[in-house]
């Protein structure tokens, strides 16, 4: 007895400890008002998980990114090679090239982490473009989320200009090729272009200031932007709440799901857990830009078969499949297949991105607030338009590497080359209709199901000889979530009177 009471003593004690903490603490900041913020509940479907994977490996590149910097010499001062990987011994070279060199074969634990900084990067970016597409092809950027849909679309082309900055600081061949490309893409742009790249690399390419320039960009300008824009992405995130599938017990006033704490919580953690863990194993066992073999940088030498990470290799294919068509007015020449395929396209394809959501607004007319996420086959316009522009960035992203395709199966470069023309301007529309057409065929399926029923797969011999496939009623759940989006079926009633009748 003394025993309990003693225990009963010290925990009450221990109650007014902590309500005297809590109290204290909320006097200064809202610790109380933060409890409906725990209760969050967060839609449970594996799409969602999209924007996370994007999240946790920013996360990996910013811890990853901090420690390389600690190494990292960004310079383009001309140094002579005295290092670990003989082959390069008594080599010229920059000092950012030297200092990659050492991260990688000097630094303990150096390749490694410059490997899985490299991964987190190519899995940021596509993570961003999935979940984009996921929020597109679902309707997410309706109302009242047009501003998180303009954030996204930001953070992609940050994160795109964030990968190219990243690429070009080692100064080895192949990124350098890559800038020789950006410094003609800047020419290209009428009037102003040599001043452009005049700016960007201090003088004639390749000039002295464009290494430490896409330094600062690349460790301080652009992610302190995408920390902001992610910040207020998930503020928005959580005051808006999350869209969620159609479901019983799910509406346009409600969010169906885990709580924030301890659920959300712990199975996000693992998620955390789990893209860190895939991400060292793949810069473990798998190698990638090994800026050893393709060596420094230099100006007269460009290195063969050479491809760009796949977030820009569409650029690449654009740029080689314009004819070279020019024009020169009073004395300046205007370089139609440069300027189209990488300043014009890029700057149509974002100002479409940008503009969708208010487009289809004002087209449609659907101004109310939309929390369920939209079936892809119940809209079949916008799937059709979607899929178009993935058949574009396909044929252009093979395109970028029409040289290795041509060489692999010995076949003409020239006559590749056409095939991809043809395929740009024919495949898109084809596939616009295809898809329009199987999400009508779609659409038509699901109406009979909850019209007819599933079919049960048994045949039956009717009275009149016939034979008929047997059908049992849709599940509750599926009659629900079919009704929800919009599709009837007539209640079956007794008939009047009246009409026994007649």
């Amino acid at each position: 007895m003394l025993w309990r009471r003693t225990r009963a003593r010290a925990g009450a004690r221990a109650r007014r400890a902590t309500e005297g903490a809590a109290d204290y603490v909320d006097a200064r900041l809202p610790l109380y008002d933060g409890g409906a913020l725990l209760r969050k509940a967060f839609p449970d479907h594996w799409s969602f998980l999209l924007g996370e994977i994007a999240l946790y490996s920013f996360v990996v590149l910013l811890l990853t990114g901090v420690w390389l910097t600690l190494f990292f010499h960004p310079s383009m001062t001309e140094v002579v090679y005295h290092g670990s990987y003989t082959p390069l011994n008594g080599v010229r070279m920059s000092a950012a090239y030297e200092s990659t060199l050492d991260i990688s074969f000097d630094v303990r634990g150096g390749l490694l982490l410059r490997q899985l900084h490299h991964w987190a990067a190519l899995v940021f970016l596509a993570a961003i473009g999935l979940h984009l597409l996921r929020v597109f092809f679902t309707g997410a950027f309706r109302r009242p989320r047009e501003v998180n849909w303009l954030i996204g679309v930001t953070l992609f082309l940050l994160a795109l200009a964030e990968g190219f900055a990243g690429y070009s600081l080692p100064d080895d061949l192949l990124s350098g090729t890559g800038l020789r490309i950006a410094q003609g893409i800047m020419l290209s742009i009428p009037l102003v272009g040599t001043y452009v790249s005049m700016f960007a690399f201090g003088g004639e390419f390749p000039g002295e200031e464009l290494i430490p320039r896409l330094y600062s960009l690349h460790i301080l300008l652009i992610p302190g932007l995408l920390l902001a824009l992610i910040t207020v992405h998930l503020i928005l995130v959580f005051h808006l709440k999350h869209t969620q599938w159609a479901g019983r017990g799910r509406s346009q006033r409600n969010a169906v799901g885990k709580p924030m704490f301890p659920q959300f919580t712990a199975a996000s953690g693992g998620l955390f857990f789990m893209v860190f863990g895939v991400l060292t194993l793949l810069s473990g066992v798998a190698q990638i830009n090994p800026i050893w073999a393709y060596g420094p940088y230099r100006a007269d030498i460009v290195s063969t078969g050479s491809q760009p990470d796949w977030y820009v290799g569409f650029l690449e294919g654009s740029l080689r499949l314009v004819p070279p068509w020019e024009t020169t007015v009073a004395g300046h020449t205007v370089m139609w297949n440069v300027l189209l395929p990488a300043v014009v396209l890029p700057g149509i394809l974002f100002a479409v991105l940008y503009a969708y959501p208010f487009v289809e607004r004002r087209v449609t007319g659907a101004r109310a607030e939309r929390h369920l996420c939209d079936r892809p086959r119940d809209h079949p316009v916008r799937t059709g338009l979607g899929v178009a522009a993935l058949s574009c960035y396909g044929v252009l992203l093979a395109a970028g590497g029409n040289d290795i395709i041509a060489d692999t199966f010995a076949i003409s470069v020239n006559a590749l080359t056409w095939v991809f023309r043809i395929a740009f301007l024919v495949l898109p529309p084809l596939a616009f209709m295809v898809t329009r057409r199987v999400c009508g065929a779609l659409q038509e399926a699901d109406q009979k199901r909850l019209t007819q029923g599933e079919e049960t797969g048994e045949v039956r011999q009717t009275l009149a000889g016939g034979f008929e496939g047997g059908h049992e009623p849709v599940d509750e759940e599926q009659r629900y979530v079919l009704r929800s989006y919009g599709y009837r079926v007539e209640e079956e009633r007794e008939p009047s009177a009246d009409e026994l009748e007649r």
